[in-house]
């Protein structure tokens, strides 16, 4: 009996901690819908050819790769999970990327992983609607020091099949590029 009293208790209290406003109500609904910069995620769905350049020394010319990436919208058009397959170095190359637009701080985030790193990367950033070009900064970790480094990423849309992705080293106020990405939609 004690136990049921307890448990009642509890219920009680659960029940009356998710009772909200109409305004709370709305707050996540606003929050759980997807809106403009998830549709502007979404134009980038579907199969990639990529071409890559990656510069570990800027004085001297980029290695260049061939890779493809797949990109779908997730979890009811929340987010866009990119998969990505290529080789780099001469080895097997895979990675993946979570990017979604928060509606309740109005920003976008965005992680990576990838099979050259335990490490998970986080970004954050807007999108300049005047350019169709997305900017994300954040850190990532180098191993070889053990410290964060600062990194920008680019995200310029060309065409409705053709779209650039940068990324640059930030060193105070200087930015080294370390990475080129051109996209052509497959047929």
């Amino acid at each position: 009996m004690k136990k049921l009293l307890v448990s009642l208790t509890l219920l009680v209290f659960c029940v009356t901690g998710f009772a909200q406003t109409p305004e709370e109500m709305k707050a996540w609904q606003d929050n759980m819908t997807p809106g403009k910069y998830h549709k502007w995620l979404a134009a980038m769905n579907g199969e990639w050819n990529a071409t890559v350049k990656m510069w570990m020394d800027p004085s001297q010319p980029p290695s260049e790769s061939k890779a493809t990436t797949t990109n779908e919208m997730i979890m009811n058009g929340l987010y866009q999970r990119s998969s990505h397959n290529g080789e780099m170095m001469g080895m097997p190359f895979m990675g993946e990327s979570i990017t979604g637009y928060d509606n309740a701080k109005k920003e976008f985030i965005a992680t990576w992983i990838d099979n050259f790193g335990s490490s998970i990367m986080l970004m954050k950033g807007q999108l300049d609607e005047k350019t169709n070009t997305l900017i994300l900064e954040g850190s990532m970790l180098d191993p070889a020091s053990g410290q964060d480094m600062q990194v920008k990423e680019v995200f310029t849309v060309l065409s409705e099949t053709s779209h650039k992705f940068e990324m640059f080293i930030v060193m105070g106020d200087q930015e080294m590029k370390s990475m080129e990405i051109v996209y052509t939609k497959k047929d």
